[in-house]
């Protein structure tokens, strides 16, 4: 079997799916996977499927679109994103994706040179290791904090950051973690980046779903002390992850970003790249301008009530520890006490062992870069994460030392 550590999050989820029990009756409940259309809570908007509904009945958008995007899509997601920033961006700041995967790919890429690296957060998203192995870009890990709301650790940034660093990459708010970072840690990043003249890669790909303490803050505001990339979709904030509509900007004021040179590499790189479908693209200026704030708000109301459910559930099962209730995205980070298990080695025995015999899948710390922690995904309906972490908890009492010294004293 390929061990957890060298496979996608989709891989390991689908072996943890291939060691179900087939005698056990219990429905599967997967935590593991950011897809919340697997629940019939999280739907998304009426106007976001008949505009898709509309462009691809006009049959004007049959054939291919230009290789960095329509046109009029560039337009509307600048004008969207820009309402946000102090400055505002030009369409030519856009290039469209497949899905916010293909910018990352389509980030390491760009940025790949000789003996180049890139600093990554740990705990973060395997994809940025994955496409810089295929690009010969070193990737150096940068530690979140834990106990200060998985804040980066500023201080790695600087013992980390060499002549051959060529960017940092942000994920807020935080997946896998649920955090979402305040407007001065933010600005304390991009200083830091500026510091080391490096740019920022900011995955915004949950940006606008915060419902904590901070609001988001799209690291694009300091494109002015620094130059960011932004990345984007419309999978989570519009519940589409299937539709693979993502882009890539350029948030640099300054223009940087704008040499010929620059400008033509980028252009030529998605000569080769297949963006999404064009009827696809052809809905988002009507997605983005007709969507209504009270399809977004019940967003915001349905992750909340479970966040606070998950973090209310995991306080009554002792061998898990979440150090931050969770303030925005659809996971979070749980600490695993191995110790208080008899037969448990370690996050990947555990889950595996907890999908065979509870059906309920969630994703081990190892393969986003924590050993013995375990992310749960709580964009679920609350009765099906109440079940599961129900279920934890059974699975908890059967493996802990003190079933093990109560068994004892009965024979």
């Amino acid at each position: 079997m390929e061990t957890p550590t060298n496979v996608t999050i989709k891989g390991i989820l689908g072996i943890l799916m291939a060691s179900l029990d087939e005698e056990n009756k219990k429905r599967v409940i997967s935590l593991g996977m950011g897809d919340p259309t697997a629940y019939s809570c999280f739907t998304t908007t009426d106007v976001v499927q008949d505009s898709v509904a509309q462009t691809l009945e006009s049959q004007k958008f049959n054939g291919y679109a230009p290789t960095i995007g329509l046109p009029q899509t560039r337009k509307a997601i600048s004008e969207y994103l820009s309402n946000d920033l102090p400055y505002t961006l030009s369409p030519d700041d856009v290039y469209i994706t497949a899905g916010c995967t293909q910018a990352i790919e389509v980030t390491i890429s760009i940025l790949a040179k000789p003996n180049a690296n890139i600093l990554v957060p740990k705990p973060g998203f395997p994809i940025y290791e994955l496409c810089a192995a295929f690009r010969n870009v070193e990737i150096r890990h940068y530690d979140l904090l834990p106990k200060k709301g998985w804040e980066v650790d500023l201080n790695a940034i600087d013992e980390l950051a060499d002549e051959n660093t060529v960017a940092i990459v942000i994920i807020n708010p935080g997946n896998p973690c649920g955090n979402v970072y305040s407007y001065q840690h933010l600005k304390k990043i991009a200083e830091a980046a500026k510091r080391h003249k490096i740019l920022v890669v900011a995955d915004e790909v949950y940006g606008h779903l915060a419902f904590g303490e901070n609001p988001f803050v799209p690291m694009g505001v300091f494109g002015s002390m620094v130059p960011v990339i932004t990345l984007g979709s419309l999978s989570k904030r519009w519940l589409v992850p299937g539709w693979r509509l993502g882009w890539f900007i350029t948030t640099d004021p300054n223009g940087i970003f704008k040499n010929a040179k620059t400008v033509e590499r980028l252009k030529k790189y998605f000569d080769i790249c297949g963006g999404p479908a064009t009827f696809i693209q052809a809905a988002v200026p009507r997605i983005l301008s007709d969507t209504k704030e009270v399809f977004f708000a019940r967003t915001i109301r349905l992750l909340k009530q479970s966040s606070d459910l998950c973090f209310e559930k995991l306080k009554g099962i002792p061998c898990l520890t979440c150090p931050q209730k969770p303030q925005g995205a659809m996971s979070v980070m749980v600490k695993l006490n191995v110790s208080l298990l008899k037969d448990i080695r370690d996050d990947i025995d555990f889950c595996f062992k907890l999908a065979k015999e509870e059906s309920v899948i969630l994703l081990p710390g190892l393969t986003v870069g924590l050993k013995n922690w375990v992310r749960i995904t709580f964009a679920a309906e609350p009765s099906s994460l109440e079940e599961a972490l129900d279920r934890v908890k059974s699975f908890y009492q059967r493996h802990s030392h003190q079933q093990k010294v109560q068994n004892d004293l009965i024979l």
